[in-house]
């Protein structure tokens, strides 16, 4: 990487944010992979994706203000790891998943304790149906319930009823994304009012 970047004149003009748009598509490209289970593509994607960590990382070893390497960001992963993995690494005890997850969410809020909402953290870049499940799940910690739909008894069912969602609004000639959004957006308040009558 350090090569390309020193001798390939479109990559040295290259800068995070340009990087944006290629880690989007490498990463949908890795999940389409992983869906579809093909180990060849899944192999490669892997490849592309770890080549936009190895770009980003090299990008930042060149900041004049605050540089930082592949090295760098290895050691702070690895060290992250350790810190939420004590039933590895250390002496806690952890013999279910619930008992492992609690010591990462355990590690995980020390780490972060300078945040004062549930919602610091998340991106509001995620696509819509998955910060839909986020918030959700974000609102459930401070008591912000939302009622599920009857009828999907299934993963496969509740694809055909979002599907249909999709068609209603078709018919209707609503946008669904933008409807899932604005409705996050209202939600997210309700969380956060929620945060502050519990402060109170």
């Amino acid at each position: 990487m350090r090569t390309v970047r020193d001798r390939c004149v479109w990559t040295q003009q290259i800068d995070h944010r340009d990087l944006v748009p290629y880690l989007v598509e490498e990463s949908a490209e890795l999940i389409d992979a992983v869906e579809e289970g093909d180990r060849s593509e899944l192999r490669e994607e892997l490849g592309d994706l770890l080549w936009q960590v190895l770009f980003h990382a090299e990008i930042a070893s060149r900041d004049a203000d605050e540089p930082f390497d592949i090295d760098d960001v290895a050691r702070g992963l690895t060290d992250k790891m350790v810190r939420r993995h004590p039933h590895v690494f250390g002496d806690a005890v952890a013999n279910t998943p619930e008992e492992v997850l609690v010591h990462w969410n355990a590690a995980k809020a020390v780490e972060k304790s300078a945040r004062t909402s549930v919602l610091d953290g998340v991106s509001e870049r995620m696509p819509s149906l998955a910060l839909a499940q986020k918030l959700v799940s974000k609102g459930a910690q401070v008591g912000v319930a939302v009622d599920p739909a009857a009828g999907p008894a299934s993963e496969s069912e509740l694809g055909d009823a979002l599907l249909a969602l999709v068609a209603t609004a078709r018919a209707n000639g609503w946008d669904s994304e933008r409807a899932l959004r604005e409705r996050l957006r209202g939600f997210t308040g309700e969380i956060r009012n929620a945060e502050s009558d519990l402060a109170t």
